[in-house]
């Protein structure tokens, strides 16, 4: 007889997947990427990029921006940082503003502009064609210049502000190639914390330590 798991790393296209495993399991479930509901590991993995730069969460500007209908990445993150007490502000096209969202605790405006002023940390969102039906903007190029991260608007933040992407990246669409391989990029770095953080949830869910 086949023994029964004891930890499930779930990711799926469907959002509800994990929840509707979770009731059904006894096993430990993994969230590793659920539609466009979460993505626990990616903001773990975000928070503890943004305190190695910052040394805290609480009392920052953290500023969201680009398709934030589509994005799991952004809900893990509104959830846990505004918990852990940062001023998180997002923005992103009228048609790409989830309804209500202003209820999770976060500031909301189609303005890039006031979103990134004197942010400490600004986090660019990918254009999620594969999600989408119908057109949610007119083109790449007009998005990019509304809603495109440049140095021009990286200027508006805080001198010591960081730029974080999820990945893949659009270049030239959300984020210009030279913010993403600038100074101020901390994209490689999440990449790196992301093996490290997702090994240590492996471990731990899998009972290596007590928790």
């Amino acid at each position: 007889m086949a023994m029964a798991p004891d930890l499930i790393v779930v990711r799926h296209s469907a959002s509800g997947a994990c929840d509707f495993l979770a009731r059904i399991c006894r096993a430990g479930i993994i969230n590793a990427g659920d539609g466009t509901h979460e993505h626990p590991t990616q903001a773990l993995l975000d928070a503890f990029t943004i305190r190695e730069h910052k040394g805290r969460l609480d009392r920052l500007k953290v500023a969201i921006v680009g398709d934030l209908l589509h994005s799991r990445v952004l809900r893990s993150n509104v959830q846990l940082l505004t918990k852990l007490g940062a001023d998180v502000w997002v923005s992103g096209p009228p048609t790409m503003m989830p309804p209500g969202i202003e209820r999770l605790g976060v500031k909301a405006t189609t303005s890039v502009d006031a979103a990134v002023d004197q942010a400490d940390v600004i986090m660019m969102l990918r254009i999620q064609l594969e999600r989408m039906e119908g057109a949610f903007f007119p083109s790449f190029r007009e998005y990019f210049t509304v809603f495109g991260l440049t140095t021009e608007r990286v200027a508006r933040a805080k001198p010591d502000v960081i730029i974080m992407h999820p990945g893949p990246m659009n270049r030239g669409v959300e984020i210009a190639s030279e913010v993403a391989d600038g100074p101020y990029s901390v994209i490689l770095e999440q990449v790196s914390n992301g093996v490290a953080v997702r090994m240590a949830t492996l471990y731990l869910l899998a009972g290596g330590a007590e928790a």
